[in-house]
């Protein structure tokens, strides 16, 4: 029985190389053969996950997708079938699936010192912090470790309003900063915030240029920030925290020109700016390394995760020396928060990046994409909007274009067709009728060719 299983799961160079019906796109070739697979199925690992797992886990597709295997911008099923991956575990995966040079900086460092504290001195830490140091505008360059996004804007709101001695933060509405207290409070969805105290946040207009209430007007926007400060707040500000692009929130880019107003209006009222870089850092702009420089600004502080890692657990704040002395008033303290295994890693991203140009081929790939994906808006109908920047790039389905009604079945319907010609990516918004297109850096023009070519007879089947 085991042996019909293995046999069952195993596959070879043949069976990864059979062809596509004629009807369907042919993928890029790629040279790699996937691992034998003897694992669970697919059925047997959700019967577990129902059992032992938290219910409030959900899954993309009718059927879930057992992946156990990755390589560059590719990822593997249980059956050995290579599908292209255009969501990059949620714009995590920025130098490609298991890369060699981050597996062998981390394998070394394993084998070396995976753990201990900060209590003592090592030079994985010292090393990637000077290196992520290094990227950062103005005096940008101290910088605290954690293991996730939420962890690093949870410190970065307590450390604006110890610094400020206020406690009004201004987040804007449709945004998600994290599930902990204080960034549940500054994360304004519904769909994410539950009903526990969230103190001390108040919720700009969001400065939509397609579904707001003042299209691209950037002042209009900041106006609104400005009387929440003067008739909701003191006249005192902690800060304000925004993305360059809403992620969660369908790939929103804010309006050009908003961040400047904003930032002048909460710097006036003696808040600090704090820029979430947690999706949109680390390249996946192209134009620049992150998202703020797209909008000419300098925050005060800064926070990333997911890409920072490449799917490592991994997060970071960096901020200016003066406001990271608020935190020697008491003890500050993150086991995890730094250790070797991690920033060995996490240096190696940031030398990945630069060796092979990732951020350029984002911006150059990124920007023949998005051309593409306005010529398939142009043909369906049901494409009310294009838009994001480099690997950041969303397309929002709506069943009519003047009422902009979401189309939450239809992109449900289209990602299953997508998937199964060996195409997965992701959706979000508020109305879960967003594709969220947030590829490994490395995906290249003929990915991007067969990503659209796909999508064309995806949304053609509606």
């Amino acid at each position: 029985m085991q042996g019909a299983r293995m046999a069952r799961r195993s596959f070879s160079r043949l069976a990864t190389a059979v062809r596509a019906p004629a009807d369907v796109p042919r993928m890029p070739a790629f040279d790699h053969v996937p691992l034998p697979y003897d694992g669970p199925s697919a059925v047997e690992i959700a019967r577990k996950r129902a059992e032992f797992l938290s219910p409030s886990l959900f899954h993309f597709y009718s059927n879930p997708l057992n992946i156990v295997e990755g390589k560059k911008q590719y990822l593997y099923d249980e059956h050995g079938k290579r599908y292209l991956d255009a969501f990059a575990g949620i714009a995590t995966v920025c130098c490609g699936h298991s890369h060699p040079d981050i597996i062998d900086a981390i394998t070394a460092q394993a084998k070396r010192l995976q753990h201990s504290t900060v209590l003592y001195l090592n030079h994985a830490i010292a090393d990637f912090a000077e290196a992520l140091a290094s990227k950062m505008p103005g005096d940008l360059k101290v910088v605290f470790f954690t293991n996730s996004g939420t962890e690093a804007n949870e410190l970065a709101i307590m450390m604006a309003r110890l610094y400020t001695g206020s406690h009004d933060l201004i987040s804007l509405r449709n945004s998600y900063h994290g599930n902990a207290a204080g960034t549940m409070g500054a994360t304004a969805q519904k769909n994410w915030k539950f009903n526990v105290i969230q103190s001390g946040v108040h919720h700009a207009v969001n400065p939509d240029p397609y579904r707001g209430a003042f299209g691209s007007d950037a002042e209009k926007y900041a106006r609104d920030v400005k009387e929440i400060i003067v008739f909701g707040t003191t006249g005192h500000v902690a800060g304000f925290i925004s993305e360059a692009i809403q992620g969660v929130g369908g790939i929103v880019e804010v309006a050009p020109g908003y961040l400047p107003l904003a930032y002048d209006a909460v710097r006036k009222a003696g808040g600090l700016c704090i820029a979430d870089e947690v999706q949109a850092g680390f390249a996946r702009v192209g134009s620049h390394f992150w998202g703020f420089e797209t909008h000419g600004v300098i925050p005060d502080i800064v926070t990333m995760a997911k890409g920072i890692g490449n799917g490592i657990p991994l997060g970071a704040v960096v901020t200016t020396p003066e406001i990271a002395q608020v935190l020697t008033r008491r003890c500050y303290f993150n086991t995890f928060g730094g250790n070797p295994l991690c920033t060995a890693g996490g240096l190696a991203v940031l030398k990945v990046l630069e060796k092979e140009k990732l951020q350029e081929n984002a911006f150059i790939v990124g920007s023949y994409l998005k051309d593409r994906l306005r010529g398939l808006q142009e043909k369906h109908e049901v494409i009310g909007d294009v838009r994001g920047t480099g690997f950041m790039l969303g397309v929002e389905l709506v069943t009519d274009r003047q009422l902009k009604t979401p189309a939450k079945d239809e992109i449900c319907h289209a990602m299953e067709h997508m998937k199964e010609m060996g195409v997965l990516v992701g959706k979000g918004g508020f109305y879960g009728n967003v594709f969220r297109i947030t590829p490994p850096l490395c995906f290249t023009k003929e990915d991007a060719d067969f990503f659209v070519d796909v999508m064309d007879i995806a949304l053609s089947k509606l």
